[in-house]
């Protein structure tokens, strides 16, 4: 076995079984019933900006799937993600903790052996899990893999440089290396995010005896930029291009090159062509859900893990991608951070709406627990500082009180876009009051969201109220 440097296949096994054991111990709410809790399909883009899908306002990219989901279900309008780079953003998803309780908050953190994840969660509830693309968090087989951290099955990249290919030579499978061979010597025959949907989709039609949770990572429309052309061909002569060199005349066409050599000759449209894939491929799982006859008893949760990248040929600034906010991936204004998030549940969202309820990724667990009937107390080492936003889930849905909510972005080496490594950022939310504070020794910036979402008029002078609690906040959460 390729990964038993670390652990013997049979000792993995028996880990692995008796993580089983212990996470399938019977701790449900007597109020739900198997039959009433809904399968879950957590579905996560990478890079994509609040703007970059037509919901979400003008963009020139065809998304009309996502634009159903979101016309038919709940399209919240102040959702947030974990923080506004990705690894940091996933184990805030996976373990309902904000940058307060994160142990590192740069890109390299990783899951620790501790952490207790949405699967182990579900697996209270007698969900079967399965994890599909990317996943990143893990840093050692047998011990943070998906397997060992709640998934019953996995497919897809296991490491953060593996996200970085859109044609991979290889994938994993529960733990397993697989060749690509349609993606050897050059070729480009299989499209790592139609073989993340085609995963998911057979698992979704196979027959459960339990509801599911599935969680498709999509590695797109992240860097490298390349997309089947059945995608990238409607886009082509649309848009003034300028191609992208990467590394093709020796010398590095950005900061970004090296991750992403291959050129493009037209960037935009390819990355146009990214987001409709991803759209296409969503309308596939919804019409798996409908032939299965359980689409309307599934609840579908789209988001983004940050916001949109200018890395190898992207432009964040053409497609307005973060519109109306202001930045992209790797800022904490909003344009880093705010995010698309759509819930689609027929069972329980029968008339679509528009919901401006702030909330963020470290309320994604305690609002699964919830409907899936698990109580966290009952969970062992379980740490959130989320709120479950169960209550807006409906045609009748009940108000959430003010609260804070905070980001904290530590800059690492390795990272094109690092500056001063050890260089922290953060921010904060309470109700329509922003705060930002790039660097420790940088003032506080307080801002006005409803008055001004694009984070241009400072009012700490203005506000030394507002200055002061967040300032203190600041202070006692840096690190």
């Amino acid at each position: 076995m390729p990964y038993t440097d670390q652990i013997s296949f049979t000792t993995r096994c028996l880990i692995t079984a008796c993580v089983g054991v212990v996470f399938a111990l019977p701790l449900r709410a007597e109020t739900h019933s198997d039959a009433a809790k809904p399968n879950i399909v957590l579905i996560l883009a990478d890079d994509l900006g609040f703007n970059q899908i037509g919901a979400y306002g003008d963009t020139p990219i065809k998304t009309p799937h996502l634009d159903q989901l979101a016309r038919n279900g709940i399209r919240f309008t102040n959702a947030y993600s974990g923080n506004t780079v990705c690894s940091p953003s996933r184990v805030s998803l996976l373990t309902g903790r904000d940058g307060r309780l994160l142990h590192d908050n740069s890109n390299k953190v990783q899951l620790r052996d501790i952490d207790v994840t949405i699967a182990h969660v579900l697996k209270y509830a007698g969900y079967d899990t399965a994890l599909f693309g990317k996943y990143s968090v893990g840093s050692q087989m047998g011990v943070t893999d998906p397997l060992a951290m709640g998934f019953d099955t996995w497919y897809g990249m296991y490491s953060i440089l593996e996200g970085h290919r859109q044609y991979p030579q290889f994938l994993w499978r529960d733990g397993r290396k697989i060749r690509i061979a349609e993606n050897e010597g050059g070729r480009k025959g299989a499209y790592a995010q139609e073989l993340f949907a085609d995963k998911a989709i057979d698992y979704i039609a196979q027959q459960h005896q339990n509801p599911f949770f599935v969680m498709l990572n999509f590695s797109s429309p992240h860097a490298e930029l390349a997309a089947p052309e059945e995608f990238v061909a409607p886009y082509r002569k649309i848009f003034d291009e300028t191609p992208y060199s990467g590394m093709s005349t020796g010398e590095p066409a950005d900061k970004y090159a090296w991750y992403y050599p291959e050129p493009v000759d037209q960037p935009r449209a390819t990355l146009a062509g990214m987001v409709t894939a991803l759209d296409a491929y969503i309308g596939r799982i919804v019409e798996r859900l409908r032939k299965q006859g359980i689409a309307d008893n599934t609840l579908i949760l789209f988001t983004s893990d940050n916001g949109p990248h200018d890395e190898g040929g992207g432009d964040p600034e053409f497609f307005k991608a973060a519109a109306p906010y202001r930045g992209m991936k790797r800022d904490l204004f909003d344009g880093g951070i705010h995010v698309p998030m759509i819930i689609h549940w027929p069972a329980r969202i029968r008339t679509g709406r528009v919901d401006d309820t702030p909330w963020a990724f470290a309320d994604v667990l305690p609002t699964f627990a919830e409907l899936a009937g698990v109580s966290l107390t009952a969970v062992p080492r379980v740490q959130t500082n989320g709120i479950s936003i169960d209550r807006r889930l409906s045609d009748s849905p009940q108000p959430i009180g003010e609260r804070m909510l905070y980001w904290e972005f530590g800059k690492q080496a390795g990272d094109p876009n690092s500056g001063i490594v050890g260089e922290v950022f953060q921010a904060a939310r309470e109700g329509r009051w922003k705060a930002v504070r790039y660097g420790l020794d940088q003032p506080t910036q307080i801002y006005d969201l409803e008055s001004d979402p694009g984070e241009r008029m400072d009012l700490s002078n203005q506000r030394p109220d507002l200055h002061q609690k967040f300032q203190e906040l600041f202070e006692t959460y840096a690190r």
